[in-house]
């Protein structure tokens, strides 16, 4: 169990102003940022992080839905980063997120649902370290 997670605000709910509310719920809930920057991804750097992905048929729109607008990628630290924060953001599906989670708060749907979270910690530490250089985290 690793205390650092990786999240990214996604480019809908930066369009629809969601982000600092978002940044907000994420520190009271106790999350120290570790690395956080704004930034827009290419569809081929998109497509690399959601490479895992490629053989699903929502790839190509993930990936255009993904380099669409900026996004702010964090890494996050709290006991039991991974699975807490899982908890937080909520279901992919807005519909069927718990009430007070921040995909119900600020998702519109499964494609545009606000948020990412790392699955995994392997996977927290391979996506934080695909967005931000040692020098970038404290």
């Amino acid at each position: 169990m690793s205390n650092r997670t990786f999240t990214m605000i996604k480019p809908d709910a930066m369009k629809n102003g969601h982000a600092g509310a978002i940044l907000d719920r994420i520190i009271k809930e106790g999350y120290k940022i570790k690395a956080l920057k704004m930034l827009k991804l290419s569809a081929e750097k998109a497509g690399e992080f959601y490479a895992v992905h490629k053989e699903r048929p929502f790839y190509g729109e993930l990936v255009d839905f993904m380099s669409s607008g900026p996004i702010i990628a964090a890494i996050l630290e709290k006991e039991n980063a991974v699975a807490a924060f899982r908890e937080l953001i909520g279901a992919t599906n807005p519909a069927q997120a718990a009430e007070g989670t921040i995909r119900k708060l600020f998702a519109t749907s499964v494609g545009e649902n606000a948020i990412h979270g790392s699955d995994s910690d392997e996977n927290a530490l391979i996506e934080g370290s695909f967005m931000f250089s040692g020098l970038e985290q404290c």
